[in-house]
Formats: structure tokens, sequence, C-alpha cells
């Protein structure tokens, strides 16, 4: 049976093999060839008015074959651009760790580590302005799990269609986010809730499922698995495109609690050039905040030095610059306490669902 090809890796397929005619015509004028691709520095990062995401600016590098490292990292484009390529011919998909080792065969393209063959895929996604995804490039980390009252169709490993329930069809672990959640891959056939509340951590999210709270809410619950992987965050986006409902995010009380609220709304530097495909500006972050350590009486730790700093850099971080942001940080580095979600077990297991929760939705006027 001859392999599907989805629409966006015959676009990235295409627009990968412009990159090598582009090299193709240089070396045919007799021009040192070249490649400029966008400088991936926080300097570089500005606020989209147009998607109100992270995005790149317009600094580039120009990657040029007068040095060495240069003409290296071009020729090792040019064997990745014939790798990707194959792969989607051939119907197939690899990890970017198999990626790195398949170039041992490369000769004097190999990578030296990992870290050079991931950077080299992200510089072809900002190069083509295509995703990882419709490379047939897999990431290590598996996607987060879902459960809620909304059903999914999704194209198996055989091309066949299968409609999943993420709430009568799974188990307690709940569905599993593919690597790829586009729609040719995944379609949202009917969705039954009122709000997707994101959770940082597994316990949390074992504890709302073993408690009911997406049957007595009415709620998505998606976990987020510390920082979310790019195909967690592009889930979460398309559903709330798709049915517009509102995205919650729960996590821990600390500076790099926060950021992790910050790349679902607004993005992360590393990827801050697909933010528009994976960033929902939407979101709203719920807790654990500096003032329900303070209203709630949490247990909390000490602030260290690195969530001090990081706290401070927060200030200025363009992500944080709302009054409500700009209060909470600055009382948080006034009480030097952070806490976890996990903490509101102090009044019992089922304080959580039956009262935090409610009360924190009721404010954000969600239930």
């Amino acid at each position: 049976m001859k392999a599907k090809v989805f629409k966006g890796s015959k676009v990235a397929s295409e627009r990968l093999r412009d990159i090598a005619s582009v090299i193709y015509d240089q070396l045919k004028k007799e021009q040192v060839p070249e490649l400029e691709v966008s400088s991936r520095t926080k300097n570089n990062i500005v606020l989209s008015d147009e998607h109100k995401v992270w995005t790149y600016g317009e600094d580039v590098v120009t990657r040029s074959a007068k040095e060495l490292g240069g003409a290296t990292n071009i020729l090792r484009s040019l064997y990745t651009v014939d790798f990707i390529d194959s792969m989607i011919k051939d119907g197939k998909s690899s990890t970017l760790r198999e990626m790195y080792y398949i170039s041992e065969g490369w000769k004097r393209a190999k990578f030296p580590t990992q870290d050079e063959s991931n950077k080299l895929a992200e510089d072809l996604e900002i190069i083509t302005r295509c995703m990882r995804e419709d490379f047939k490039l897999r990431p290590e980390e598996d996607g987060a799990r879902v459960i809620g009252d909304i059903t999914i169709e999704e194209l198996n490993r055989k091309g066949e269609l299968k409609k999943i329930n993420c709430k009568d069809d799974v188990g307690d672990s709940g569905y599993g986010i593919p690597y790829n959640v586009e729609e040719e891959k995944l379609k949202f056939k009917a969705v039954n809730a009122k709000f997707i509340l994101a959770i940082e951590t597994g316990g949390m999210f074992d504890r709302l499922v073993e408690n009911g709270f997406d049957d007595s809410h009415r709620a998505v619950l998606v976990h987020l698995k510390g920082q979310p992987a790019r195909s967690t965050r592009r889930f979460i986006k398309r559903l709330h495109q798709h049915s517009k409902l509102p995205v919650i995010v729960f996590t821990d009380g600390d500076p790099w609690s926060f950021r992790i609220f910050a790349s679902v709304a607004y993005g992360a530097i590393k990827t801050a050039y697909i933010s528009e495909y994976l960033a929902t500006p939407a979101a709203q972050f719920l807790g654990i905040t500096p003032s329900d350590i303070v209203n709630y009486e949490l247990p909390s730790d000490s602030l260290t030095d690195q969530d001090v700093s990081a706290l401070k850099a927060e200030l200025t971080d363009p992500r944080f610059t709302s009054e409500k942001w700009v209060e909470e940080i600055k009382l948080q580095l006034k009480l030097g306490k952070k806490s976890e979600q996990q903490a509101l077990a102090k009044y019992g297991l089922d304080y959580v669902t039956d009262t935090y929760l409610p009360e924190k939705l009721a404010e954000l006027n969600v239930i």
C-alpha cells in the first residue's frame, strides 16, 4: 500500500527542496553558498500585535560557506533536507534522537551532538515556516493526558479513522495526546464541556480525575506534565479554536510554574517562530498565586536565590507586565515563599474540587 502523504508534509517537502535549489543556484553562479535564519536570542523576541504571542524579530544570522563552521552547517542542512524528504516519500517518521544517530553515516556532515541536530531541525522550521511534525520528526517526550467529554477522530497507523470519547472510551489515565495533532491526523467531532483546565502536575490531575471533577463541572482536564510538550500546547490551541471554550491554567505557585502558564498563553523563546500555532493568548491563570498562599494559609517553602532571580526577571518579561501579575510577583518576593498545588490537601483530599477550584473559577466568571 502506498504511504499517504499529508498536505502539510507535501508543503514541507517543497519548501525544503527550495533550500537545496537556492544552494545549487548559488554554486552554479560561482557564489559562496549561504543561508539566512532568524536569530534565536532573547534580544530578537517581540510580542506580536497581530497574534498576541511571542515571535522572532527581524534580526537574522547568516550561515556562510566562507567559514568552515558555516560550510559544515550548510552541508548538514542538505543531508538533513534529503533525509526528511525521503521520510516523507516513504511515509516514515523518526525521533530527533534517531536522526542524530543516522547522521553517523553522513561522514563530514555528521552531528557532533544531538543538541546540534536539534538546532538544525529548528533552523529548517524557521526557514520553511513549516512545523517539525510536517517533517515527520517526532520528539522523545510523550504527549500529555486528557480526560473529558470530548469526542475526537484520530487517524491510526493503519490509515483508519477511529472515534474516541476522552471520557467513556479511556481508562483513568485518559487519552494520550499523539505527537502530531494536526487536522489531517486528529479532528474534534463533539465537545460537551464548559471549560478546559490545564494542570501542571500528574498528582493533581489524578486527584481531579478521582474526584470526578470533569463530570461534576463539565471540564476537559489536560495534564501538562510540567513544561508542556509542543503537541500538548497545539492540542489546547486547536481545541480552544474549535470549541471557543475558556482555557484555565492551574500550576504550582513558583516562578517556574508561572513560566509554564506563559508558554501556554504566549509561547516560549525556543519555539517563538511557531507561537501563533502553539500559544493560546486567551488562556487565564488560576493559581496557585502568591495571594493564595496568604488567603488559604497554604503550607509553603522558602524561595531559593534562583527563585528570587527568576521572579525579578519576570518583572521585565513582557508576558508578565499586567498590573495583576506585577502585584503578585512583588507579593511573592515580599513573602519569600512558594507553594505547591498539593498543599491544598492540608484541608482534605476533596478540598481542591469542592472549595478551591469552584471559588477560583467563579472569580474568573467561568462557572
